[in-house]
């Protein structure tokens, strides 16, 4: 059981009322690295509002890491269906009992390498370039796979691959996420946080 708070007393309402009550869901390793790797409820809700177009269409979170964005987003816009795909067992499994304990039934969870995933059933994006841990000197989540600029920059061409195979329409929203090079036909209509979130929707 990884699910473990250090807050007592706190509703399952509570959790969503700001970023220290819901790290605190987190056993301490993953707190220790949320300020680098999860998403800010700001952000969340921001994200999740521009990504949430039509109930019927499928939102992905690229890298979902702890699930943080992913279960925000679906206990807030409850009518969509929220996605995540992450590498890593462990997180998979941790975002699966805080799936179950927030009784959110509206995300899952997919333990896959994104070039693995099939990407056809997604219609909207999430990305908080979950590829920069792999850049020498970032910050890494732990220690569990392996990290290298090549596999950065193999990451980074096939996310561009895939953007450019999705029809007109997509949406994609970037949070930190200078690195990437995004496919010419995808409009920036709008961007917050000096520049650092950014809203795309393909031509």
């Amino acid at each position: 059981m990884f699910f473990k708070s250090d807050k007592k007393c706190l509703t399952t309402e509570d959790y969503f009322e700001s970023d220290d009550n819901f790290n605190s869901i987190y056993p301490r390793h993953i707190r220790q690295v949320a300020s680098k790797h999860w998403t800010p409820l700001e952000v969340v809700k921001k994200a999740a509002s521009f990504l949430a177009a039509s109930p019927a269409e499928k939102i992905l979170d690229i890298g979902s890491g702890a699930g943080k964005f992913c279960l925000a987003a679906a206990h807030h816009f409850p009518q969509y269906s929220f996605y995540g795909v992450e590498q890593r067992a462990d997180l998979v499994q941790l975002c699966n009992e805080l799936k179950k304990k927030l009784a959110i039934e509206n995300v899952t969870f997919i333990n896959e390498n994104i070039t693995q995933t099939d990407w056809a059933p997604y219609h909207h994006f999430y990305f908080y370039n979950s590829f920069y841990e792999n850049i020498t000197g970032a910050q890494k989540i732990d220690e569990a796979i392996p990290y290298s600029e090549k596999l950065y920059e193999g990451y980074n061409k096939f996310l561009l691959g895939k953007l450019m195979e999705k029809p007109s329409g997509t949406r994609i929203v970037t949070y930190h996420s200078f690195g990437l090079q995004m496919p010419p036909d995808y409009l920036l209509v709008n961007n917050e946080m000096d520049d650092y979130l950014k809203y795309w929707v393909k031509e």
